[in-house]
């Protein structure tokens, strides 16, 4: 996608979601919180400041995993899971990173909406 698609589908998602969580428009940061927490797959519930954090790491590997940067380990104790880097991500600009996570996004929640 070029970036102009990717940000035209971009908007589009941050809609979606924003409708779908009857809330405001959700920045990079809570569509993290939102995969971290799907793919924890534990329901909602409250979590803590380090949890969320961790939960954004988790959607972070769940996303850069697509690109084969990451490899799922297993699960601890806790159900949470834990991902191996595998092999090491590029220095990508600014720029380049945000057009790579938005990109990754887009096509993580085309695929839970197409299921």
């Amino acid at each position: 996608m070029t970036p102009a698609e990717v940000n035209s589908k971009w908007k589009e998602l941050q809609q979606k979601i924003a409708e779908y969580f009857d809330t405001e428009i959700p920045d990079i940061k809570v569509m993290l919180f939102l995969i971290g927490v799907q793919e924890l797959g534990q329901g909602p519930k409250k979590f803590s400041k380090r949890q969320k954090e961790e939960l954004m790491h988790i959607a972070n590997c769940r996303l850069f995993s697509k690109l084969g940067f990451y490899e799922l380990e297993g699960l601890d104790q806790d159900g949470w899971p834990h991902w191996q880097l595998v092999k090491p991500i590029p220095a990508y600009t600014l720029l380049e990173q945000e057009m790579i996570i938005k990109s990754l996004m887009i096509d993580y929640f085309e695929d839970i909406f197409n299921q």
